[in-house]
């Protein structure tokens, strides 16, 4: 029998006011014993008991911060991780056999982490490349990989851009291509770009060296080509907006439309102001996001 679980059933403790307030309410939260973990799993397959349930994910929402606070240098919300988190919990709940003869916190690690890493991959601004389950494994490694290289080399700053035999030997490891690991590491760091092309048979690949010799950018054709294209977005954002009602236009406004100095409000500080769950808030959101992106597929 299956058994819809949202957070709100469960009366979790709000990060709403303070995320120190939560993460205090959750460490106060007892740990199951073997027993009564096992006992509660079976209530919940075997009878749906929704008290067993929030028990169960009440008491592992400590494990859910420990792992969230590992993803805070993609520079998410720490309670925007947790949330998506514990929604990653919920779902290792539902899915837990107590039969198999493993604990409950080993089993909710992947579902955790794979909850967590769905929203980063989403939300962070400079991801285009993590598609494939093998350049999610890249993401997702390359800072650890880079850090472990530098100390083996003694180097002084652990996050200097990777020689050519790092990146075919980390390439090698994860299962890409050597230029997705540069892509990927470009587009993590920040940092400068090579002006020459890493290949030569490679017909798709571009350097900005291929644009220096001249500047076609000042060309009358070029500059109408932006302003339409420029016009469009900024038309078609705002005709987006205006199909949402009041209350939806403002969510994604607050969440992602903001000044570049400014920080977006987080799911659980909305969450807050209209009175309901962060899951609602979320819920809210992707709803309002679908809609828009039919309606600038439209106008395309």
């Amino acid at each position: 029998m299956q058994h819809a679980l949202t957070l709100a059933q469960f009366s979790l403790p709000s990060p709403t006011g303070s995320i120190e307030a939560y993460i205090q309410a959750a460490n106060r939260v007892p740990l199951l014993t073997l027993d009564e973990e096992q006992e509660l799993a079976r209530r919940l397959r075997d009878d749906g008991d929704r008290e067993a349930a929030r028990r169960l994910v009440m008491s592992h929402l400590r494990l859910v911060i420990a792992v969230a606070r590992g993803y805070l240098g993609y520079g998410l919300p720490h309670a925007d991780l947790i949330q998506e988190g514990s929604v990653g919990l919920m779902k290792a709940v539902k899915r837990f056999d107590p039969e198999r003869g493993v604990r409950l916190v080993s089993f909710a690690l992947h579902w955790i982490k794979a909850e967590i890493h769905e929203y980063i991959l989403k939300n962070w601004r400079l991801v285009k490349l993590a598609t494939t389950k093998a350049q999610r494994k890249l993401f997702f490694n390359l800072r650890s990989m880079k850090a472990a290289l530098a100390q083996e080399a003694n180097a002084e700053h652990g996050f200097a851009s990777l020689a050519p035999d790092e990146v075919a030997s980390v390439a090698r490891q994860l299962g890409v291509k050597p230029e997705e690991v540069v892509e990927m590491e470009t587009r993590m760091g920040g940092m400068d770009i090579s002006l020459e092309p890493l290949s030569d048979d490679d017909d798709d690949h571009y350097s900005p060296a291929a644009y220096l010799a001249a500047d076609i950018s000042v060309e009358p054709s070029i500059q109408l080509e932006r302003k339409e294209r420029d016009h469009l977005q900024d038309t078609g954002l705002r005709d987006a907006l205006a199909e949402l009602d009041d209350r939806s236009r403002t969510i994604v406004q607050r969440r992602w439309l903001v000044d570049d100095d400014e920080s977006g409000a987080t799911l659980h500080e909305l969450a807050s102001e209209y009175g309901v769950s962060a899951e609602r808030i979320r819920q809210i959101e992707a709803k309002a996001m679908q809609k828009m992106k039919g309606v600038l597929a439209a106008r395309m």
